[in-house]
């Protein structure tokens, strides 16, 4: 067979497609043989009989051609509508070969199956305090866009990060529920960046059920930035600038119809938090790699570098290897966590939620929530009703047209 050429039958008809470079089998010593379609030693299972003798049997056609095309994947169109346990199975195999190590073709690799498969590929992605493998693979971390759960605490994301912009993407936009960004140096600037999209294009997230602030340096202004996720249930706003009182208990339920929560909620307990699908044992293969090392290496050399060259030891020290603010800060936690959920219209509220409001209110607590509900569901269909005086002065500021701008 000649391996040159490629042929391929689409709607009956047969025709050759050029400038497709097959991949090379890998290099054996004693092997002779250089044609990818002849058989090689991947071809065939080695077993030993009772007497100790070697034994081996050919692969099924099936199998050899699984190993052909996970070798060849960057080739390969579309995996839409082929069955799953053939998507698993070949995901397996490209696994196996160390494909998604290739960073000029696990990109591409990822999106073809996530194109298919969606969140069978990967449904939760755990990166808590993994920053360089999120820097490292940025490429191939933006083709998951069927996640639901994404855990981004101590990443050193800050008020300006490339992340923003995958996080508010029509991709992602009915699928993620939870985000954990706590630990991250987000300011009220950076909430508002992320958030601009969202608040100005009717935009991206509006699933989101889930939100951890935590340990960011957020004060109460960021909280207007979050009305604009109609289904948030859950918030962590523990470490933050906000402090518990009156005040902040009334702004909250009346921005955000959220009640503060005595108890610390299951939901922000990180232990449970894990990366599922078949992606998972590939970001254990991107941590493990070795091309890690070198990196690391050179960052090490970049922060003594700097404490040379500044002079001001303790402070750039601080900053540069500083630890996520989430790990030196747990006695914090034990003593004040911020955590506030939405009650249920059935679930009894508490006496005055809106210590302001509290004489003021004729109707039983539950109304006060549907009329929320009401008017979120109006915010996020503004094209029925034109908006009102007051959410166009919010809504479209002059640094919020700056960040439309930049999009």
């Amino acid at each position: 067979m000649d391996g040159g050429a490629v042929y391929v039958r689409e709607r009956g008809n047969l025709r050759r497609v050029s400038d497709i470079v097959l991949a090379q089998p890998k290099p054996v010593s004693s092997c002779r043989r250089t044609n990818p379609f002849v058989l090689r030693k991947e071809h065939f299972i080695f077993t030993y009989n009772a007497e100790g003798s070697l034994r081996y049997t050919t692969k099924s056609l099936f199998d050899i051609a699984l190993l052909f095309v996970a070798d060849n994947i960057h080739h390969v169109d579309s995996l839409v509508d082929f069955p799953e346990q053939i998507g698993d199975r070949l995901f397996a195999a490209a696994e196996e070969n160390r494909v998604f190590l290739n960073a000029d073709i696990s990109p591409k690799a990822l999106r073809l199956f996530g194109d298919a498969y969606g969140e069978m590929v990967l449904g939760s992605l755990c990166l808590r305090n993994r920053f360089p493998l999120l820097h490292e693979r940025m490429d191939e971390i933006k083709t998951f866009h069927s996640l639901k759960s994404l855990d981004l605490f101590g990443c050193r994301l800050g008020d300006n990060h490339e992340i923003f912009q995958h996080l508010t993407s029509s991709s992602l936009a009915s699928n993620l529920v939870q985000l954990f960004i706590g630990g991250n140096g987000l300011s009220d600037v950076g909430l508002q960046r992320l958030t601009a999209p969202i608040r100005m294009l009717r935009k991206g997230l509006n699933s989101l059920q889930l939100l951890d602030v935590s340990y960011n340096p957020i004060t109460v202004r960021a909280l207007r930035y979050l009305t604009c996720f109609p289904k948030l249930e859950n918030l962590d706003a523990s470490g933050t600038s906000l402090k518990l009182g009156s005040g902040l208990k009334t702004t909250i339920w009346d921005l955000l119809g959220l009640i503060y929560s005595e108890k610390p909620l299951d939901t922000f307990d990180h232990s449970r938090c894990k990366t599922e699908g078949w992606a998972e044992q590939v970001v254990n293969q991107w941590e493990t790699n070795s091309s890690q090392v070198p990196k690391l290496k050179k960052m090490d050399e970049s922060r003594t570098s700097a404490l040379r060259f500044f002079g001001r030891q303790k402070f750039v020290r601080e900053v540069l290897n500083a630890a996520p603010s989430g790990r030196s800060s747990e006695k914090e936690a034990e003593r004040e966590r911020l955590h506030f959920f939405r009650p249920a219209e059935n679930d009894p509220l508490p006496e005055n939620p809106s210590p302001s409001t509290a004489n003021h209110q004729g109707k039983p607590s539950w109304h006060n929530i549907k009329k929320r509900q009401r008017l979120s569901e109006k915010c996020t269909s503004s094209h029925r009703s034109p908006p009102t005086k007051r959410l166009s002065s919010s809504a479209l500021s002059a640094e919020d047209n700056d960040l439309l701008n930049s999009y």
